[in-house]
């Protein structure tokens, strides 16, 4: 089970382009629309759009969890490419803060590490970018905000940053001087070193007296350049005991990804560094915290930089008075089969602090507990005769109830689990009954604490109400029963019953970790399918109640992805284009056997006709392909126009044969949206429409009769969010410069049931659901 993150979005997004600058530009006014508009012509927009979630609840990896030491309750968590968000307290969730994010910086949605000023706690800093390889072809930034995140203004940096890079739950790597919050440090990756800002974030320059950039990389030999990149300099601490308001903090430590030269120090407020004498070496430092009270700096460490591997580790412990260091790890290095990363210390309760086993996957995460500066440890579980466990804490997800994946495992797994990936973890500053820590896939909390220490137990639930972290690959909506099934990165998909409600379970019998594609039969929607990625088969699945219950199905040789599917208007029939085989293929009935389509390339995106049951669609490397008998046989149809290059998304016209409207394409080659009435033997580009990445269709409006169409497009000069009432003649935006989510070209679909209703499909911010004011 691993978040979103864990997977990089590649070549879909290496086709956008990212352009430096500030966070929002300026808002841009579409052309106003007349009726003689040409097709595709951008109408000024004239509905107001109410946006919110479609309910997940997380569902993807929080690598930093973030308190405020001068403000009660002002908390912030950081996501590796959901964006950054803030603790409400009064309503007990999160909200979010880089919504504002266009297409083109839709990298720095990726957030590698985040900073609360203690002095002003209105200010925050953001470190953002997504990848350091060619991935995201921006470089990064850091945003800053002097309203806690209510607006941004950003520093473009010379390099990239990694927020969904190995190594990304170390930190953290930004951090704001407590007595001269003018002057902050980010540690960089790639060999970039330590850099400073002594204005407050607005410019940067490299410290040049910092003797080590890092030397630790996943897997050198890795060319795509993900797991290659020198994961750097990966936390700043200060030591503000040596500093007064005003005056420049003395004493700095410093974390770099070298097994040998893990922590260097300043004590001249970072004119000069020197690597401190007698650290442990073996291991990379993850987190260094300072206990100022007591005169302690703790190391959590591992073999390895995480997220997800990591066999060996230690806790050690520096005295800054007399510089001895001691290994206060909570197992015996022979017990130990996992790295520690989450650190936290108890600011109210000085002596006390905890860690996680963060790479402990079986059969639990790990968190330790220690009242005495690290001497002696307690557990969140203990064994006690093999299988069974004895447990510190109670764990109710009934407020996220599909936290138990859908499983029923064996002791001494349970479910839920106690966490994976547990990078984060901070004791509240002021509270110390609270305590919140990120998993793979949500952020879990506490607020009796204490109890630990008397012989009770903890009770854990989901802290995560408003952090939606899903990626999204496939919506539908059917004409009836439930309005939306969703297909999402790592956590499968949903059937969405109620909008405003987390649903109650992940679609299971199978279970998928990433579900692909989906489609239901457009005449018969209590037919459904899916496909997607999984260790092992299945990973196709079918279900004749609207998602509700599902069976597995067979599937061809060879298969190793879901790639896409498609079901007949009737549910007779499936086509299917999974990755890894050689061929398109078709089944009658629900796929107790496969044969290879002709005619049509491995690899196609395939679609089906909404009224013809006979009658499938494919689309690849510009040519479009038609079969008119159960998808047996293709023939190609139209080339001539069609985007060559770069994704492309298409979809048939519910109730009408032959309807089809393509969108995609590439920056320099075709791109935009073409629309055929005669099931793609001719196409007709939209001239208005400079760029097109999805299409869907959603009830017609009041008097019209062709139902409305929406996009994620640039139209008319403006990126954004389109609606038409008309055929694709003229268009109107429906999302506004504070509502953009980056980026959003996998999905969109409208709601047949709901005029105005529209679903969103992001990357790392979940489903968007909008709707007319």
């Amino acid at each position: 089970m691993r978040s979103k993150g864990s997977r990089p979005v590649g070549a879909l997004m290496a086709a956008l382009a990212l352009v430096g600058g500030l966070l929002t530009a300026a808002a841009v006014s579409p052309a106003a629309a007349h009726p003689e508009s040409a097709p595709g012509r951008a109408a000024a927009q004239a509905d107001a759009y109410t946006w919110k979630n479609v309910r997940v609840d997380g569902g993807g990896f929080v690598p930093g969890i973030v308190f405020n030491r001068k403000e009660r309750n002002l908390a912030y968590a950081r996501t590796d490419i959901g964006g950054a968000y803030r603790w409400d307290q009064s309503g007990k969730r999160w909200v979010a803060l880089l919504d504002s994010l266009d297409w083109d910086h839709w990298g720095w949605t990726g957030v590698v590490s985040l900073a609360s000023d203690s002095v002003d706690p209105d200010k925050v800093y953001v470190a953002a970018g997504t990848y350091t390889n060619s991935w995201d072809p921006g470089n990064g930034a850091v945003l800053r905000s002097s309203d806690r995140g209510a607006s941004w203004q950003s520093t473009t940096l010379p390099f990239k940053l990694g927020g969904n890079m190995p190594g990304r739950g170390m930190g953290e790597r930004l951090a704001v001087d407590p007595n001269r919050n003018s002057v902050l440090y980010l540690g960089a990756p790639s060999g970039n070193g330590l850099w400073r800002s002594t204005d407050s974030g607005v410019t940067w320059s490299k410290v040049a007296s910092f003797p080590n950039p890092g030397t630790y990389v996943q897997d050198p030999g890795d060319t795509s350049g993900y797991l290659s990149d020198n994961q750097g300099v990966v936390w700043v601490t200060f030591d503000e005991r040596t500093g007064s308001a005003g005056s420049a903090t003395k004493t700095v430590y410093v974390g770099v990804a070298d097994k040998d030269n893990t922590v260097y120090r300043s004590t001249d407020a970072g004119a000069t560094w020197s690597r401190v004498a007698g650290q442990p070496t073996g291991y990379l430092s993850h987190k260094g915290v300072l206990d100022a009270k007591n005169g302690y700096l703790y190391l959590t460490t591992s073999d390895k930089g995480g997220p997800y591997d990591g066999e060996k580790g230690q806790v050690w412990r520096y005295t800054t008075a007399t510089g001895e260091w001691k290994n206060i790890s909570p197992m015996t290095d022979a017990d130990t089969y996992f790295g520690y990363s989450g650190l936290t210390v108890d600011r109210a309760t000085p002596g006390t602090l905890m860690v996680t086993g963060y790479s402990s996957w079986w059969p639990d995460t790990q968190i330790f507990r220690s009242t005495d500066s690290g001497a002696t440890w307690t557990r969140a579980w203990d064994f006690t005769s093999y299988p069974n466990r004895s447990f510190r804490y109670t764990q109710d997800v009934s407020s996220v109830p599909w936290l138990t994946f859908g499983t029923n495992p064996s002791p001494p797994e349970v479910t839920p689990k106690l966490g994976w990936m547990t990078e984060a973890l901070e004791i509240d500053p002021f509270d110390s009954s609270r305590m919140m820590y990120g998993t793979g896939a949500t952020i879990y909390g506490t607020e009796n604490l204490k109890s630990w220490d008397t012989g009770g137990k903890i009770a854990i639930t989901p802290m995560v109400r408003g952090l939606e972290e899903t990626a999204v690959n496939d919506l539908a909506s059917p004409p009836t029963g439930a309005p939306l099934l969703s297909a999402l990165g790592d956590i499968g998909g949903f059937r969405h019953t109620d909008l405003d409600a987390v649903p109650t379970t992940m679609y299971t019998s199978p279970t998928f970790t990433t579900t692909t594609s989906l489609d239901y039969a457009e005449t018969n929607p209590n037919t459904v399918v899916r496909v997607g990625n999984n260790d092992s088969a299945p990973r196709i699945a079918f279900s004749t109640d609207n998602g509700a219950n599902w069976f597995q199905g067979s599937e061809p040789s060879g298969v190793t992805g879901g790639g896409t599917v498609a079901a007949a208007a009737d549910g007779s029939g499936f086509i299917w284009a999974p990755e890894g085989t050689s061929a398109v293929y078709h089944t009658t009935g629900f796929g107790n056997s496969w044969s290879a389509s002709s005619g049509i390339p491995a690899g196609a995106v395939v679609e089906s006709d909404r009224k013809n049951p006979k009658k499938f669609y494919g689309f690849k490397a510009g040519t479009f392909y038609v079969s008119t008998d159960g998808g047996a046989t293709f023939t190609a149809r139209a080339s001539a126009g069609l985007p060559a290059d770069g994704p492309a998304r298409f979809k048939a016209l519910p109730g009408a044969e032959g309807d089809i409207w393509l969108a995609g394409g590439s920056t320099g080659g075709g791109y935009g949206l073409w629309h055929s009435t005669d099931s793609g033997a001719t196409f007709t580009k939209l001239s208005g429409v400079q760029q097109a990445d999805t299409i869907g269709f959603g009830k017609a409006a009041p008097g019209a009769s062709y139902p409305a169409l929406y996009t994620s497009a640039e139209i008319g000069g403006v990126r954004g969010i389109f609606r038409s009432t008309d055929a694709g003649a003229s268009w109107t935006r429906i999302n506004d410069n504070a509502h953009q989510w980056g980026w959003t070209g996998a999905s969109i679909t409208g709601d047949p049931r709901v005029y105005g209703r529209v679903y969103v499909a992001t990357n790392g911010r979940g489903i968007l659901r909008g709707d007319l004011s």
